[in-house]
């Protein structure tokens, strides 16, 4: 069992920046894989950013390369998400996922994690991020 507990959504203007913050509990030793999904309305749900917590190793959607960076503390067991130059688009339900790793390899080296939604076991509740123009 893993509890992930996510923070740091909120309301800003175009351009603005965020920073999401993804506190994880529990068994976190069987989850490698962790992520940041996003979920607007009437729109179905999508990876954005995954990171191996043990390779370092890194995925971003398209949409937000340059922009948005995940990093994590494994420390405090904690994911981060620097979202900056937000755009409207941008605006969704954020949510935190944890994963065992599914054996993909990812260019740059090391293990790397899957952008399936199907393969992140645990979640957390979501924080909703909204970008006005």
């Amino acid at each position: 069992q893993v509890d992930l507990v996510e923070s740091g959504g909120g309301s800003v203007q175009a351009g603005g920046s965020l920073r999401l913050s993804c506190v994880a509990s529990g068994y976190t030793y069987s989850t490698p894989c962790m992520g940041w999904f996003r979920q607007a309305p009437g729109k179905e749900r999508e990876a954005v950013s995954t990171i191996h917590t043990r390779s370092g190793a890194t995925y971003y959607a398209d949409s937000v390369k340059g922009r948005f960076t995940i990093s994590q503390d494994n420390a405090k067991n904690t994911l981060y998400f620097q979202m900056n130059s937000l755009r409207p688009e941008d605006t969704a339900m954020y949510y935190c996922a944890a994963g065992s790793w599914g054996g993909s390899w990812y260019a740059g080296g090391g293990p790397g994690c899957s952008a399936i939604m199907s393969e992140y076991k645990y979640w957390g509740q979501g924080t909703q991020v909204t970008v006005s123009s």
